[in-house]
């Protein structure tokens, strides 16, 4: 049994939603996975921050106002996000990353990431832009500091599609990939063949909370553009940055378009995909697709997730699950939270062993 203290970086709606998992779980866990977590550091942009060496209470947390310097309220509180001083001083064993990101840059949440290796503590992500952008330096340093690094969630959410690739389906020898990588363009799509404009339906998936009050990094494929990224690397052992993808959204298509695809049994997809050929050089691009009836992502509707691998042993496989959502993201990173527990449970009967 184990208990292992954490640190949130960004408190919004995921990392909320990992603490209501905390509130009312962390007994079932403790049973069932065998380890509980204890909250000893929070720090968000607007909130504040709250160092608490011997853990704050889930439920008391979650009570805050959702006030600027919030989180000042609390024992150990301050009105002023002290991200780095988080995770440098208060005693955790693993940083749960979750805020927003330059996606050209990726920071803040790289200079994160290095910062909680560097002080010896593993990092568990839903942050697509360190992965898509430095994954190979940040593994290499979470190696050399022997922690963990683990960001199941950048891509599907709670759909675990890295660890079913990497892990489930190895020596099946995949070749490559096509998915709808992000639910709100999906959903927009599917709304404008059902008669609504480009406008209207971008209004209601931001209502029903798919879409950012901005919208562009899902309409024009940015987001898919880094979800590629990372699934090259990790799954066809590509080493591309988000510039060596060819991207194109949706906002070209039109409601003729979609009408003349309808009417032929097709569907228009905003599609992300990467191939390797035969000397292993690997191509990807982000482009909305005219698919047939017969292809596995032609029926994926709403804000629904799914990618389709091809492999020489299999054939076509393909996943869809759910792409979105504070619950679904945040059992992602409850789902990497396991894995390092494994691993450390791993490591210690090896030594045990020996």
């Amino acid at each position: 049994m184990a208990v292992y203290n954490v640190s949130l970086i960004g408190f919004g709606g995921v990392n909320r939603a990992l603490v209501s998992l905390i509130r009312n779980y962390n007994d079932e866990w403790m049973k069932k996975l065998g380890f509980r977590l204890n909250i000893v550091g929070v720090s968000d942009l607007h909130l504040g921050s709250l160092i608490s060496p011997n853990g704050v209470d889930a439920e008391e947390l979650l009570k805050i106002k959702m006030e600027k310097g919030g989180l000042a309220s609390l024992d150990g509180g301050c009105p002023d996000p002290r991200s780095m001083e988080v995770i440098r001083q208060a005693p955790a064993d693993i940083i749960v990353e979750a805020t927003f990101t330059d996606p050209k840059t990726a920071e803040p949440a790289i200079s994160y990431c290095r910062t909680a290796f560097e002080a010896g503590r593993s990092v568990v992500t839903t942050n697509k832009g360190p992965v898509a952008l430095a994954a190979r330096e940040l593994i290499k340093l979470a190696q050399q500091k022997n922690v963990g690094f683990e960001y199941e969630g950048a891509v599907m959410s709670g759909t675990p599609v890295i660890r079913l690739a990497k892990k489930s389906m190895a020596g099946a020898d995949i070749t490559g990939f096509q998915g709808i990588l992000n639910g709100t363009s999906n959903y927009v799509v599917g709304r404008m063949e059902m008669g609504l404009s480009f406008n209207e339906a971008v209004a209601e998936a931001q209502e029903k909370g798919f879409a950012e009050a901005n919208p562009a990094a899902d309409v024009e494929g940015l987001d898919i553009r880094l979800k590629v990224v990372i699934l090259a690397n990790e799954i066809l052992g590509a080493n591309l940055k988000p510039d060596d993808v060819s991207c194109s959204g949706i906002l070209g298509l039109t409601p003729a378009d979609l009408e003349d695809a309808v009417s032929h049994g097709e569907r228009w997809k905003l599609i992300g995909s990467a191939e390797k050929d035969e000397d292993g050089f690997v191509s990807a691009q982000v482009k909305a697709s005219r698919l047939p009836s017969s292809h596995p992502l032609a029926s994926i509707s709403g804000a629904t997730n799914a990618v389709t691998f091809s492999t020489e042993l299999l054939g076509d496989v393909t996943v869809t699950g759910p792409g979105a959502g504070r619950i679904e993201t945040a059992y992602a990173l409850l789902s990497d939270i396991i894995t390092l527990h494994h691993d450390r449970c791993s490591f210690t009967e090896k030594g045990d062993a020996e």
